[in-house]
């Protein structure tokens, strides 16, 4: 299906590979995550164009219908340019207690390294079941959502997609570590046509301002440059978090950007 969106365009990639169904309907695309039913961005909507008028109820209502069983509301916009709608569509979700995301797609096809590297802690793949163990607790450790049961069971389905795609040769996962103990990690993805797409980059909180994102991010963007047989590297990044600069620093460039809605359960 054709996704304008290289931000969607890599996320419906990476859901496949973990076994999401996507359904074109035509007006919209249907993303179904049945592995992990809590897990909003594997469970939404993805319209192929911005909000017109009306079309904030109607198009709540579809993803009702679409999902009957889900507590919250996720639907995507395939647009690159950041245009969410007409006049007052943004502050219609608002007041329905939605949260309106516009997150930077970035892309680099060469990277420069840190100015200032980590050199401390030992870079290499997640492999073993301790490592991945680690992963699931630095999951948690740096969750920006109240970590509550549900929570725990959406992140341990979430860690079982993510090792089952390294493992079926679809990617691969890296950290960094000192000694046994994991303090940052990330996905790297590859389409095998050129696109490779990173995934979760996180810093344990007793960790960061350590250099240790940056170097892990350089390391992995060489071996998806090298080994991967990369063309395009593919980040998506919060534009008001500090990790931007990072990335920025180490040679990707701002393409687009991802407009994403949610309302969660308690709205």
């Amino acid at each position: 299906m054709e996704i304008k969106s290289l931000g969607y365009r890599t996320d419906l990639f990476l859901l496949g590979l973990g076994g999401s169904e996507l359904h074109d309907n035509g007006e919209y695309v249907v993303i179904r995550t049945p592995a992990n039913p809590m897990f909003w961005w594997g469970n939404y909507l993805l319209y192929r164009t911005p909000f017109g008028p009306g079309d904030v109820q109607r198009r709540l209502e579809q993803f009702r219908k679409e999902f009957p069983d889900a507590e919250h509301v996720s639907i995507g916009v395939d647009t690159t340019d950041g245009v969410l709608g007409v006049d007052g569509v943004k502050e219609e979700l608002l007041a329905l207690g939605a949260t309106v995301d516009g997150d930077t797609v970035m892309a680099a096809s060469t990277v420069i390294a840190p100015t200032r590297p980590n050199t401390t802690s030992t870079y290499r793949l997640l492999s073993t079941d301790g490592d991945w163990a680690q992963q699931d607790e630095l999951n948690l450790k740096t969750a920006t959502m109240t970590v509550d049961e549900g929570y725990i069971e959406y992140n341990r389905r979430r860690g079982l997609a993510d090792r089952g795609r390294v493992e079926a040769g679809h990617g691969v996962w890296f950290g960094a570590f000192d000694g046994d103990r994991l303090q940052a990690s990330l996905g790297l993805m590859f389409d095998g046509a050129g696109l490779a797409r990173f995934q979760n980059v996180q810093t344990h909180p007793d960790d960061r301002n350590q250099g240790i994102a940056s170097t892990l991010v350089h390391h992995a963007s060489t071996y998806g440059l090298s080994e991967g047989r990369a063309k395009t590297l593919v980040m998506v990044a919060d534009p008001d978090y500090l990790a931007i600069r990072i990335y920025r620093a180490l040679g990707f460039s701002d393409s687009e950007t991802q407009l994403g809605i949610s309302i969660p359960p308690s709205s």
